[in-house]
């Protein structure tokens, strides 16, 4: 079936049992190819059926279908011509890992962050209504997603308009309702259906002359759709709500669809799916499966250093211990951000506030209002989607809060959504906020400690990967403020920020040069900065961050406000989205190597 499936047209020509036939085939060609290049297996084996009754029922690009995250669209991607490219998912010139508008007219909405889906698809729906065109908008949503408060501000907004909007909820972790038997199916496609929707109108519309009897009739049909169907929660916010029903029984979501395409006002389909489905280790472990790594060939005898994530996860369990003020916040990455040893040995100290980090930002300063020392570990590209938070309550109101920024500056695969390059540019411009870069592990541990007996805000920001020490476990602390000369040397001198501390030292042995740990981005470490001004010939800055307002920007800055004239070159990122690749590739492509910081020098 696969081999003759390439463009959502192909789909549409087969039956019932050819369609279940394709879903195992592309269940199996995803477990083979996602297993060899990585990417995130565990969702998009839950989303087979649902992709393939969508590309059936709709037709794209007419039709929008915006996915929620993005990453469970591997199916979609493999039914809209991009089948043959699957072995270069998330490698460098291959195809994303997410929706993205500039690779495929059938990505309708480019997504990598969550609970953007209903806001993007209400918007098509209100743009195809005011073209008259009749397209469908579509909005794929998980449930976690969900937890995000800018999906509920879309669906007051969307339940307020006439806007022809689906939104299928793909409910594949806790189950919002258990209600997936026969009676539940049959009552779905009852209640989907023309002649129930018909009935209901004509009746509404004989009610209204009637207000008392419209009320009762209304309370009544909520209280029986109550006692087989989940909470009136969505129809309460103006949206009729349809399901739950089985998101793998292909027969059903087909009919399901094909009667919810028929109507033309704000609408949820509720199914249930299973993550990793298909797949017994991955449905029995769907967080490892979650994302998954390349298969690697061979034997690998190099030593595996921890990751900062691992670090700071440390950090946390040593301090906790000690310390019952210390409060952990993650809003939904736990694992990512090396919590899970945190959650099991200390639960009521640490807080998963779902993917709401706006809430989280402020939550955390509520606790610290209360003499608590909360802790909100963010990934770096997730901090952006708090930053009113950051700046209004917790910077101006100067509370001692730590955030632990992972993923920051270049994260390989994931591509532009989820590169942390533009954190040290949005927050050394914000009153009262100490922004620290550790250079290894044991930097970190120092600076975590420097950071829990302060009492303001701090910011600790590090890189996806390799901690690049073995033991950094300590109780010492650095001087805030205070950079680090590690190499004394003359004529060049290189400012190095966090992980390219050791390619400067590379590169600084080989041209006899200085190199510097700037430790931090605010306070700036000024008084060091002019004394190795005046006493080297150039200066060279590298760091993975935008050029623009980044670390080599602050000296820059400083430079020419102290009339200080000695030439600044800044390696850093250009004015560009980040592509996918491997960190590696991605360090040489914006010159981000020991190699040329040796080419500039000289």
């Amino acid at each position: 079936m696969l081999d003759s499936v390439n463009y959502p047209k192909d789909i549409k020509q087969l039956d019932l049992t050819q369609l279940q036939s394709l879903a195992d085939e592309i269940r199996a060609f995803l477990i083979n190819t996602v297993q060899k290049t990585g990417g995130h297996l565990a969702p998009n084996l839950g989303t087979v059926e649902m992709s393939i009754a969508l590309h059936y029922v709709f037709d794209t690009p007419k039709d929008s279908f915006v996915f929620d995250v993005g990453h469970q669209a591997y199916t979609h991607k493999i039914l809209t011509g991009r089948k043959d490219k699957m072995d270069t998912l998330r490698q460098k010139e291959g195809i994303s890992g997410f929706t993205k508008r500039s690779e495929s007219v059938h990505d309708s909405f480019g997504a990598g962050h969550s609970s953007t889906s209903i806001s993007a698809a209400l918007g098509i729906a209100i743009g195809n209504g005011i073209n008259n065109n009749g397209h469908k908008s579509i909005a794929i949503i998980g449930d976690g997603a969900l937890t995000g408060g800018m999906s509920f501000e879309a669906l007051n907004h969307a339940g307020d308009s006439d806007a022809d909007l689906l939104i299928i909820l793909n409910d594949n972790d806790m189950s919002i309702s258990k209600n997936v038997g026969a009676m539940s199916k049959y009552l779905t496609k009852l209640i989907s259906g023309k002649v129930y929707s018909t009935m209901r109108n004509k009746s509404l519309n004989i009610l209204d002359k009637m207000p008392r009897m419209r009320e009762f009739a209304k309370r009544s049909e909520e209280h029986l759709k109550g006692m087989v169907l989940p909470s009136t929660l969505f129809e309460e916010l103006g949206l009729d709500y349809y399901g739950p029903i089985d998101g793998h029984d292909l027969p059903t979501l087909i009919k399901t669809l094909q009667n919810l395409k028929a109507q033309n006002k704000p609408r949820l389909l509720h199914i249930i799916t299973k993550k990793g489905y298909g797949l017994n280790s991955a449905e029995n472990d769907p967080c490892k499966f979650h994302g998954i790594a390349p298969a690697t060939d061979g034997v690998n005898n190099t030593v595996t250093l921890d990751s900062y994530s691992a670090v700071f996860g440390r950090w946390l369990v040593n301090v906790a211990a000690e310390n019952k003020k210390l409060i952990a916040i993650t809003p939904a990455m736990c694992t990512g951000s090396g919590m899970s040893e945190f959650e099991q040995k200390f639960p009521k100290q640490y807080f998963d506030v779902g993917i709401a980090e706006q809430h989280a930002i402020t939550f955390a300063g509520g606790l610290a209002t209360q003499g608590l020392k909360p802790v909100v570990a963010i990934y770096s590209t997730f901090l952006q989607r708090g930053y009113d938070q950051l700046i209004h309550d917790i910077a101006l109101q100067n509370l001692n809060v730590i955030f632990a920024i992972d993923r920051a500056g270049l994260v390989g695969a994931d591509g532009a959504t989820h590169a942390g390059c533009f954190d040290l540019s949005f927050l050394r411009c914000i009153p009262n906020l100490t922004v620290m870069i550790p250079s290894n592990g044991f930097e970190m541990f120092r600076m975590f400690n420097t950071a829990l007996k302060m009492d303001s805000p701090v910011c600790i920001r590090y890189p996806r990967g390799s901690a690049n020490i073995e033991h950094y476990e300590t109780q010492d602390t650095v001087e805030v403020g205070k950079a680090n000369i590690l190499l004394e040397g003359s004529k060049t001198a290189i400012f190095a920020y966090g992980n390219f501390v050791k390619i400067a030292l590379e590169a600084g042995k080989e041209l006899g040069a200085t190199v510097i740990d700037m430790r931090f981005i605010k306070p700036l470490d000024e008084a060091l900065i002019s004394k190795i001004a005046h006493t080297h010939q150039q200066l060279i800055s590298i760091e993975d961050n935008a050029i623009s307002g980044g670390g080599g920007s602050a000296i820059s800055e400083y430079l020419h406000q102290q009339k200080i004239n000695t030439p600044l070159q800044i390696l850093g990122l250009t004015d560009d989205f980040t592509e996918q690749g491997s960190q590696e590739e991605l360090y040489q492509q914006y010159g981000l190597t020991a190699k040329n910081i040796i080419n500039v020098a000289l």
